[in-house]
């Protein structure tokens, strides 16, 4: 799927970037592991904590207060801050619950994506369910993944 996702980017001429949270770099290191991916992979943005979704993307910090960092608004604001703070075209974010650990109102395995594109945002929240810390960050790169491929084939070849 990465080679195909790279593949897409270049003919519809694309720079894709990342904001992750839960998975710290997993999903720029899968598509960046692919020789070429610099033809299409502009930055990948680390925001483990807080202030780093703040800081380096343009998380809103009422948006923090209100819905709090395991949500899709912010995983829509991060979507949306790769994009305006890099020269990508497109990007994917994940903030989840690796585990272990968890809420009743945010349980372990709970993971937020945002796509940012051209036109609009979409965001949607997966329950991987507590399939240990290993687990769910693997699952949450793939899922993330098959959101930009599913994304990139939505767009114009150019």
């Amino acid at each position: 799927m990465r080679s195909e996702i790279l593949d897409l980017a270049k003919a519809r001429g694309i720079m894709i970037a990342t904001a992750e949270s839960c998975t710290a770099g997993m999903v720029a290191a899968a598509l960046t592991d692919l020789a070429g991916s610099s033809a299409v992979f502009e930055r990948g943005f680390v925001t483990y904590s807080n202030l780093a979704k703040i800081e380096m993307l343009g998380v809103r910090q009422s948006t923090l207060d209100a819905h709090g960092a395991v949500s899709e608004e912010v995983a829509d604001e991060m979507a949306r801050g790769a994009v305006a703070h890099s020269a990508a075209q497109l990007s994917v974010s994940l903030t989840g619950i690796a585990g272990p650990g968890g809420s009743e109102h945010k349980p372990e395995g709970r993971v937020c994506f945002g796509v940012a594109g051209p036109q609009r945002c979409h965001v949607e929240t997966v329950e991987f369910g507590a399939i240990g810390r290993d687990g769910v960050r693997a699952a949450a790169r793939d899922h993330a993944l098959a959101l930009l491929k599913a994304a990139l084939l939505e767009l114009p070849i150019t």
